[in-house]
């Protein structure tokens, strides 16, 4: 079942899931809408984890805002053209470099949003952490490239600047990519993708990394990593020449708008059951939220970006903002579990860089 394009954020539509409090309710079963499945920290518990600590902090990831120019069905950001006001601002982002200037072993930004091209700051703030010697992924939706021609040299600039894309293509068609996304995003995906195989990414010996990334489009897990990446590239280069590095396959998890099309549809608990099921512990040693930092717009640190938008700040015995971030203290903190792990737990892991087991 494909999730339908809605014009809204839920914020902008009052919806109760707009609110983390009313996701956390149904997450723990507490919601008359859903039923209540094994605890999630209590099984990893039952593993040895106890509790499920960091390792090295080595990726500084950024949601710098949830302004975006679409209104994916799927966004577990909620992102949006309404959402104007959750924008990083500069002094944030400046608190950021100095973090991220101050801990050796970060060797990796990761630069998210909404559409993270639409913060005014965000080529500075790019060239900054570039001259600190990080490397820098930057997630777009390519539709952003086409949306205004103030974005229309992006290509070029992030081959300038040595920016790793990771961008989001549903799938390779067109009904299947629209169906999720909105109408008229496959084919300004395509032609994206087009240019930036133009300045030379996800091109062999030209060090400009394309990574693509999947997510289902209703509710089911995805299929194996490498078969989709070999069918990806296949019918990629058919029929539209294009080229790309690899692909991620990313687990949906019942985060805002996707949590939201699981209710309408009737999905949650048959979807939350294949979760459950499909769980391996395999994949807890490789978790993304063990050597990475989450911040959001407003300087709040989260164990990973689903956890920010659930609003499960870090546990850490210091300050939870960037403002107080203090390392030592950090190393020592918890990881902030709850049902919507299941989600990166399940089949082969899923994390900001696909499959982890």
């Amino acid at each position: 079942m494909a999730i339908k394009q809605k014009t809204k954020s839920l914020s902008a539509r009052g919806a109760d899931l707009s609110d983390s409090f009313f996701q956390l309710n149904v997450l723990a079963g507490k919601d008359e809408r859903a039923a209540a499945f094994p605890n999630f920290t209590e099984k990893v518990s039952n593993l040895g984890f106890k509790p499920l600590r960091t390792t090295e902090l080595e990726i500084f990831q950024l949601n710098i805002g949830k302004l975006c120019n679409q209104t994916c069905a799927h966004c577990h950001v909620d992102a949006g053209p309404d959402k104007r006001v959750e924008n990083m601002d500069k002094a944030t982002l400046q608190r950021c470099l100095e973090i991220i200037a101050s801990v050796p072993s970060i060797h990796t930004v990761d630069i998210t949003g909404g559409a993270p091209e639409m913060n005014p700051h965000f080529r500075w703030f790019v060239q900054e952490c570039r001259a600190l010697g990080k490397k820098v992924i930057d997630r777009c939706n390519l539709t952003i490239i086409q949306a205004n021609k103030k974005y229309h040299d992006l290509p070029e600039w992030f081959r300038d600047n040595q920016v790793s894309v990771v961008s989001s293509l549903p799938y390779f068609s067109k009904s299947r990519t629209d169906g999720q996304r909105g109408d008229g995003v496959f084919e300004d995906s395509i032609k994206s993708l087009q240019q930036l195989n133009a300045v030379g990414y996800g091109k062999p010996g030209t060090g400009l990394t394309l990574d693509l990334v999947y997510n289902p489009s209703g509710a089911f897990l995805p299929a194996s990593q490498e078969s989709l990446q070999a069918e990806f590239k296949r019918q990629l280069k058919r029929k539209y020449d294009i080229e790309f590095n690899n692909l991620f396959a990313i687990t949906n998890l019942p985060v805002s708008r996707f949590l939201d099309y699981l209710l309408e549809t009737g999905n949650y608990e048959e979807y939350m059951e294949k979760l459950v099921t499909a769980f391996n512990p395999m994949t807890v040693e490789g978790l993304m939220c063990r050597n990475t930092l989450s911040i959001s717009w407003d300087g709040y640190m989260y164990d990973c970006d689903f956890n920010q938008m659930l609003d499960l700040k870090v546990a850490s015995r210091g300050g939870k903002h960037i403002n107080d971030f203090n390392l030592e203290e950090l190393k020592e903190r918890p990881i902030v579990l709850n049902q919507h792990c299941y989600g990166c737990t399940a089949g082969a892991g899923s994390s900001c860089g696909g499959e982890v087991a």
